[in-house]
């Protein structure tokens, strides 16, 4: 049974399609990384995944459960089981590293307080920051604060975690300590549903790539069968283009 099941799936913003049946699956503790020109709907599939946007059609299953997201209590579970973390890092930017941490354990969840900071600190050093946690959003670098924002996705142990390009609004010196964090989760148990531009990277760290276009799935396979030896014209047509750039 895969432990992420998507079936069908379809969105729309202001009328216009942007999902168009979007069907794939994520095994438990693989690496999944959706590639793709912008605007092919990788990143609404993570919204729609999270319940942020609405689908109008299809299923979405984690360990073969039904998602209904239209019943609060059962959205609230489901966002103990998976987390996303977007482009930009909206850390709050009153609170310390430590209070952005634990903010969601202790006043979503219910997590006891000394508790909550244990686990704070355990993800802070995890991510290479535990020095931090007193410091404030603004005195952090670029990479420091995606890197919080990732131990925040962490704090309340979710089994899935959707990155959203995670790395797309840093400065290209910090792009690196940010995918090194990544590769720590990769292998970790969690399964990671990854949205990226970094082809080096994506071709290193996952297990299965998805190539999408036009809000649907072109084409998925392993890392090197996408990239050395893809089957469909639209995916030789982008990869091609990435390698002569």
């Amino acid at each position: 049974m895969p432990h992420l099941s998507v079936r069908d799936v379809c969105a729309s913003y202001g009328g216009e399609p942007v999902l168009r049946g979007v069907t794939l699956e994520a095994d438990r503790g693989e690496v999944v990384s959706l590639i793709g020109p912008s605007g092919s709907g990788k990143s609404t599939l993570l919204r729609v995944l999270i319940g942020l946007t609405r689908a109008t059609a299809g299923e979405v299953q984690v360990a073969g459960e039904a998602i209904d997201y239209g019943h609060k209590a059962k959205l609230r579970a489901l966002r103990r089981r998976m987390a996303i973390v977007f482009q930009q890092y909206n850390l709050f930017q009153n609170m310390t590293v430590l209070q952005n941490v634990t903010l969601a354990p202790v006043k979503v969840h219910g997590v006891a307080r000394a508790e909550a900071d244990a686990r704070a600190f355990a993800l802070l050093d995890k991510v290479g920051l535990a020095e931090k946690a007193s410091a404030y959003p603004a005195e952090l670098s670029g990479g420091q604060q995606q890197r919080v924002a990732i131990a925040r996705a962490l704090a309340c142990d979710p089994e899935i975690l959707l990155l959203d390009e995670v790395t797309s609004a840093l400065d290209p010196e910090r792009v690196g300590e940010v995918l090194d964090t990544v590769r720590t989760l990769a292998g970790g148990g969690i399964t990671l549903l990854l949205v990226s531009h970094e082809m080096g990277f994506v071709r290193e760290i996952s297990t299965r790539v998805v190539m999408m276009d036009q809000g649907r799935v072109v084409e998925e396979g392993s890392p090197d069968g996408i990239f050395l030896s893809p089957q469909q014209d639209r995916t030789r047509s982008f990869v091609g283009s990435i390698i002569r750039h």
